[in-house]
């Protein structure tokens, strides 16, 4: 047991990982350019990563029933197509370090939908825990409105922060349906192939109806970078849901609030203060949010 439980905080660990080099590889395809093509690339990345990885290890029992099939569809409009969306547009709308800390908030979504839909309590620590969390938010909130040094309206500031929050929000709904799926029987694989394939025809469908042109970018560094972004957020959601079979929800989740440190830490190191301003305050912010998105997570 004591070796399973390894495993899953390994994972976990390579989760956060994952995670961290994806925001941050958005961040630097992003600069300067839209984010239509960047979430094209990484969504046809991602099925064809997952796709033929669940054909062949699964085939030809694939464990899908009507309902996990609408939990697996459900979480892939909500976390994979909706969260990505909110996710990209952040990223490049107010940075990799500023949209991650608040993303974070997705744990206390989570909470909130367990204890409405599963009946779960809300003893003393996970209220301390929320209260850092809108605390750690409202800091990030603040320093974006004196970063330039000027003092842009509350309405500017609510709305720079509408996609992060928007993230937090799709990302914390999209473990309800998971959890779903996973309980009717559905192997990880066989359920991420059904998100990915659902966020990839619902974002390409959504671009078509906008009469937008839908195409790959040219071999380069830009689509390099898309194609990173790709493959880390695969093998983020892969060794995610593997370290929750290894591992208590209770361990894995805590472990993953360590990705906000990691993009703020790599952004400081690598990143140039043009494209990430990275400052000691906004690492107090951070520290705050994932506190408080531990609390919300180790109570239960």
């Amino acid at each position: 047991m004591e070796f399973v439980y390894l495993a899953g905080i390994l994972l976990s660990l390579l989760a956060a990982g994952f995670w961290a080099v994806h925001n941050l590889a958005v961040r630097i395809a992003t600069a300067g350019t839209g984010v239509a093509d960047a979430i094209t690339v990484v969504m046809v990345t991602n099925v064809a990563i997952v796709a033929p990885a669940a054909v062949v290890f699964h085939y030809p029992d694939y464990g899908l029933s009507v309902p996990s099939t609408g939990a697996f569809i459900a979480a892939g409009v909500t976390g994979l197509l909706l969260g990505r969306i909110c996710l990209f547009r952040g990223i490049r709308t107010v940075g990799a370090s500023r949209t991650t800390p608040v993303v974070a908030a997705s744990t206390l979504v989570s909470a909130v939908l367990a204890v409405w839909f599963l009946d779960e309590t809300l003893p003393p620590a996970r209220i301390v825990g929320i209260i850092l969390i809108v605390g750690g938010i409202a800091i990030i909130s603040w320093l974006m409105a004196t970063d330039d040094g000027a003092a842009p309206s509350f309405r500017e500031v609510g709305a720079a922060l509408s996609f992060p929050l928007g993230a937090a929000l799709f990302i914390g709904v999209e473990p309800i349906f998971v959890r779903f799926g996973l309980d009717a029987g559905t192997p990880v694989l066989v359920g991420l192939t059904v998100m990915s394939i659902t966020a990839l025809v619902g974002y390409l469908l959504y671009r078509r109806l906008r009469g937008d042109v839908i195409r790959i970018p040219a071999p380069g560094r830009v689509r390099r970078w898309y194609v990173v972004a790709g493959v880390a957020s695969t093998l983020g959601l892969t060794t995610y849901f593997a370290a929750l079979e290894a591992a208590p929800v209770v361990i894995v989740i805590p472990i993953l609030q360590l990705s906000p440190l990691l993009v703020i830490v790599a952004a400081a190191i690598f990143l140039p203060e043009s494209l990430e301003r990275v400052t000691w305050k906004l690492g107090m912010a951070a520290v705050l949010v994932i506190i408080g998105a531990t609390l919300v997570s180790l109570t239960g």
